[in-house]
């Protein structure tokens, strides 16, 4: 049952994405000849008054196709007789939906848990935050030179740093001071992992103007995360066996945290909407990414860029896509991520 959960929430993502490019060409006056969600054979379609909406057999992604996509149509209702400014404006609807989606969740999420703000309220004795001169009331600014934006960054920090040095700087009566921590290995609750000793400062019953405004902070936080990973992973700083997932560790996690409940997976959704937005705008061929910046050319030098060279460009980047999906799917079921 909780994978069908899974499978569920998944797909929600990608009707989320699918659906900003479809509202976005429909507001600019493009015609959307389908709207699909999923990929492989037609389960189900229907055709609408113009356009045809179809759900594929594997729930592994989607498309809005759009009059005038691929190659120049000349009609006032094709994507390609549109001005770049409008062409972007769908493109990144997609991600820009997304973001809005996490948002949301994170807002209600929030206003019902509550949440940790990035700021010392108590400390343990003979830990290293006290030995380093940690002090209650600390707010934390920076973790190893990037910017904290949750309490989340800080806990990442600390679980990645390990048992080396962490520089902190943080915010003390106004100004500002560098600590520099490192983490302790300790038992807690039969695990072991590696903390400095302090505990954030809580906010319990938050409004909801108050929860809106921190599910900001967690939006930007779960980005910059994703961009670190990212940079991990291009550095060869992650065990590509126990640290990398694909389309099946996703769906696993998801099934876990729809066995801790609804406001979990929810949860754990919003964190997978903000990674999907990330990776769609890299600027990869096939990617939101890659077509931004193709549009952008074009906007800059007022110059189309030919439509051989961004069918081939795009083809590349499909095939690259699918070729990395079929490696990671199969890493996936060989050797999974330990959940």
């Amino acid at each position: 049952m909780y994978i069908i959960y899974a499978l569920l929430g998944f797909s929600l993502l990608i009707i989320v994405h699918e659906l900003g490019h479809f509202v976005m060409a429909k507001v600019n006056g493009i015609k959307v000849e389908e709207f699909a969600i999923g990929m492989g054979p037609k389960i189900l379609s229907t055709q609408g008054k113009e356009t045809k909406y179809s759900i594929g057999l594997f729930p592994i992604g989607g498309y809005v196709k759009m009059m005038g996509e691929e190659e120049e149509v000349q009609d006032e209702r094709s994507f390609s007789s549109k001005s770049p400014i409008r062409r972007i404006s769908v493109i990144i609807a997609g991600a820009t939906m997304n973001f809005l989606f996490a948002i949301i969740i994170f807002t209600v999420f929030l206003n019902k848990f509550g949440y940790s703000l990035p700021k010392v309220n108590s400390l343990i004795e003979n830990m290293p935050a006290v030995e380093a001169g940690l002090q209650e009331g600390d707010k934390f600014l920076k973790v190893n030179g990037s910017r904290v934006f949750s309490a989340d960054d800080l806990t990442i920090g600390i679980s990645l740093a390990k048992d080396n040095p962490i520089n902190f700087l943080v915010e003390r009566n106004g100004e500002k001071k560098e600590v520099t921590v490192t983490p302790k290995l300790t038992e807690e609750n039969g695990r072991e992992r590696y903390m400095i000793g302090f505990g954030f400062e809580r906010i319990d019953n938050p409004g909801i103007v108050q929860s809106f405004k921190q599910s900001f902070k967690e939006t930007l936080s779960v980005i910059s995360q994703t961009y670190k990973s990212l940079k991990m992973m291009i550095m060869g700083e992650v065990n590509f066996k126990t640290d990398v997932g694909g389309p099946v560790s996703i769906i696993r996690m998801s099934s876990e945290a729809a066995k801790n409940g609804i406001w979990n997976l929810m949860y754990f959704i919003a964190f997978i909407s903000i990674n999907l937005a990330v990776f769609n705008m890299l600027p990869f061929p096939a990617l939101d990414g890659g077509w931004t910046v193709i549009l952008l050319i074009e906007l800059i030098t007022r110059r189309k860029v030919p439509d051989k060279v961004v069918g081939a460009m795009n083809y590349v980047g499909i095939m690259l896509l699918f070729g990395l999906m079929i490696i990671v799917t199969i890493k996936d079921i060989l050797f999974p991520i330990q959940i």
